[in-house]
């Protein structure tokens, strides 16, 4: 008999320009006595208007999270750590920014209940307990970071998530507001995650009705917003939002493909984002997404976006073999591109070749 996923998704979702303004509401409930909330903040808020609009109470403590690079196991273990020693217990975490900040906040959740370091828990349901309640609010679009059950975290020997039922927020807020300021080339390469995730979950093996209805209507909004609209507006935030939470449903029921593979092991050795990471790789897939590279190299062109080249210029036999290990090391992301029999299709030296190129 077929056996169907079951999968966990996210409790509560408030959607709304200026819903970020119920968040004291929203919190309440989840507060255990005088312990705190914890709010995540990405660094790239620390002065801005948005600090001021958190609603503080009690103890409660805002941590300006370095995501300069995305999140690390050990990074995640001193956070839990800090927290355990300032207070004890907290009642939840709040992760406010892009896809590192967010995940950043369900790993922390996650261990303030769960024994040892996170990188015991990187891979597939090795999550033993529930983390205290977390929430998710994202000022980018793209990752879909907000309704997945992974937090992607790069460890002593590899980068990949903490995916379990347990590690869905219990509350996202999406508030188009927020991400009007990003700058222009992060908001696209952020977009473009969602982008290309669509292209390799509608062409992959592993579709079926119910990711094929989201990354259709994400895949949709994605055109619109970087083909036809002729200047970035609210309208295009707003879209944008929902093309994230529309691409990251998709992506629960089925998998990414080639681009996020290789990205992996970009940002493994070189610390490239993941949103520039699919972007430099997406840019020479044509072998396995023709139509989708095409019409992304139409949307950098339109958007007048520099895409880096020549990342992996002198890098070493070893350097090479430690992103090409971490690479195939995704093996569901290479099923679900070129189906059962990937080995054969992706060699050590085709995946080789395909480095020497970005």
């Amino acid at each position: 008999m077929a056996q169907f996923r079951n999968f966990k998704m996210v409790d509560y979702v408030v959607y709304g320009r200026g819903s970020f303004n119920q968040l004291d509401e929203i919190l309440a409930p989840h507060r255990k006595g005088d312990t705190p909330m914890i709010f995540l903040l990405d660094h790239f808020f620390e002065g801005k208007p948005l600090a001021n609009r958190i609603p503080l109470r009690g103890k409660d403590k805002i941590i300006f999270a370095d995501v300069t690079f995305e999140p690390k196991t050990k990074q995640v273990d001193a956070l839990a750590q800090q927290l355990k020693d300032e207070f004890g217990m907290i009642s939840g975490v709040i992760g406010i920014g892009g896809g590192s900040a967010m995940d950043l906040a369900k790993a922390v959740s996650l261990m303030m209940t769960n024994p040892g370091s996170s990188a015991d828990y990187q891979g597939w349901d090795l999550v033993k307990n529930r983390g205290v309640y977390k929430a998710g609010i994202p000022t980018l679009s793209g990752t879909g970071a907000e309704v997945s059950r992974t937090t992607v975290l790069t460890g002593p020997t590899r980068k990949l998530g903490m995916n379990s039922d347990f590690t869905p927020f219990d509350q996202i807020v999406l508030d188009p507001e927020l991400t009007k300021n990003a700058p222009v080339n992060q908001r696209f390469y952020t977009g473009m995650d969602c982008y290309i995730h669509c292209i390799e979950s509608l062409q992959g093996t592993y579709l079926n009705e119910f990711s094929k209805s989201y990354g259709e209507k994400a895949l949709q909004l994605c055109q619109h917003i970087f083909l036809e609209k002729e200047t970035w507006d609210d309208d295009c935030d707003n879209k944008l939002m929902m093309a994230s939470y529309a691409g990251g449903m998709s992506i629960a029921y089925s998998q990414v493909g080639v681009a996020h593979a290789v990205s992996y092991g970009l940002s493994y050795l070189l610390g490239t984002k993941h949103g520039i990471g699919n972007c430099i790789v997406m840019n020479h897939l044509q072998e396995y997404y023709p139509q989708g590279v095409d019409e992304f190299k139409r949307m950098v062109e339109k958007n007048k976006i520099e895409i880096p080249v020549g990342i992996c210029k002198g890098l070493s036999d070893e350097q090479f073999d430690t992103m090409i290990n971490v690479s195939l090391g995704m093996k569901p992301l290479w099923e679900n591109a070129l189906g059962a029999g990937w080995e054969k299709i992706m060699t050590r030296e085709k995946l080789r070749a395909l480095f020497e190129k970005l």
